[in-house]
């Protein structure tokens, strides 16, 4: 990825300082969460993405996390510290803005701070936790805790411990990826994202999505520099454009559905789109609701179908669906469409490829093992993508 006018190539080490030109929340008042459509430009970069790819941003911190941290360690922020692998000294409150992750702590990390506790407490939590009986116990305790939970669990250590070392005990602030939400073609120097606003409350604290939140609260339009890369994704259209695809993203999984929508209308394909897309309610949560119904009214999507989980007293989901429209569903496979998946991996992708199989089984009049190793040929012809998380 060269620039037109230098040999700086951009990647996930060398990331481009791009502009944040649009931030358009997606989600009506009312809605129980905030997804937002974002627009990135990346005129300059010499980068290139194809459609499917995914965006790598560098967030940086809260200040007020940072603050926060800094205060129950009884630390300015101006102390100086050196971090691996950079060759120069920075202040902690630098390292803590944008090298150091402030979530994820570890047992190794427990385990070194508890030479440095003096309440008898605070002792007897550290011993209880770091038991070798009690490892499940220790993995809830620091499933939903982060640095500053811990440093306000145990504050008789503060004043004993030295910036230096607590930081070697901080993961890297590493980049968030998120599908690309636009067409390549469409939009060469240009890149659209789908994203949530994480918020939520633990331990009696207000807590936010580092990145999510620092695109949508923190990031000045135009004026601030966001540091990106492109990732290539294994998420590909087919190559001829003839193909059929089904395409399967509730929530933001449909972000690179509405990239290959458009895709698909640039090169005036004549394969037809079929998008399944679900979400809470229609009336808060229907995104890209005037673009898809577009799309559909101009032919340029064939099928739309929707699931709103909490519209009505039983819950739909896009595998319900997928059930309805069984035999058409077939009828679009063994003819030779493509389908892909995104959004949830835990529950929501296990229950589409479950879908997947029964409907393969019973409209295509096959045995399980059958449905079953069709799926698997439909992987191995990468007729059936994924992009979960």
């Amino acid at each position: 990825m060269k620039t037109e006018e230098n040999t700086i190539t951009y990647n996930k080490n060398n990331p481009f300082p791009a502009s944040l030109t649009e931030r358009r929340k997606l989600t009506r008042e009312g809605s129980e969460k905030e997804t937002f459509h974002f627009s990135i430009d990346i005129t300059g970069s010499g980068m290139t993405y194809q459609t499917g790819d995914w965006l790598g941003i560098y967030p940086t911190n809260d200040p007020a996390n940072v603050q926060e941290l800094l205060q129950a360690l009884h630390l300015t922020g101006e102390e100086e510290i050196t971090l691996p692998k950079l060759e120069h000294k920075l202040s902690l409150k630098t390292a803590l803005l944008h090298h150091l992750s402030l979530i994820e702590p570890t047992k190794k990390f427990l385990e070194w701070i508890s030479s440095y506790v003096t309440d008898p407490n605070e002792k007897a939590l550290l011993h209880d936790l770091l038991s070798t009986e009690s490892s499940e116990k220790l993995n809830q305790y620091l499933a939903d805790r982060d640095f500053i939970d811990l440093a306000n669990e145990f504050k008789s250590a503060a004043s004993h411990i030295s910036p230096q070392e607590y930081i070697l005990h901080l993961k890297r602030l590493l980049p968030r990826l998120y599908s690309i939400a636009s067409s390549s073609s469409l939009y060469p120097n240009e890149i659209h994202l789908t994203i949530v606003a994480v918020r939520i409350e633990a331990h009696e604290r207000k807590r936010n999505g580092v990145t999510s939140t620092y695109l949508t609260d923190r990031v000045a339009l135009y004026h601030e520099k966001i540091p990106v890369f492109v990732a290539h994704s294994q998420l590909r259209l087919p190559e001829n454009f003839e193909t059929d695809i089904i395409m399967i993203g509730p929530g933001t999984g449909v972000a690179p559905f509405r990239g290959f929508i458009q895709e698909y209308a640039h090169h005036s394909a004549k394969g037809r789109t079929w998008l399944f897309f679900g979400e809470q309610r229609r009336s808060f949560n229907y995104l890209y609701e005037e673009e898809l119904t577009a799309f559909l009214n101009k032919k340029l999507l064939t099928r739309l179908d929707l699931a709103f989980s909490r519209d009505q007293e039983h819950k739909i989901y896009v595998q319900d669906k997928m059930l309805e429209n069984a035999s058409t569903l077939w009828d679009w496979i063994n003819q030779g469409a493509y389908i892909y998946v995104c959004g949830d991996a835990k529950r929501m992708a296990k229950d589409v490829e479950s879908t997947l199989h029964e409907i393969i089984q019973k409209e295509g009049n096959m045995t399980s093992d059958e449905a079953i190793e069709y799926l698997k040929l439909m992987k191995k012809q990468k007729r059936y993508q994924k992009d979960v998380y």
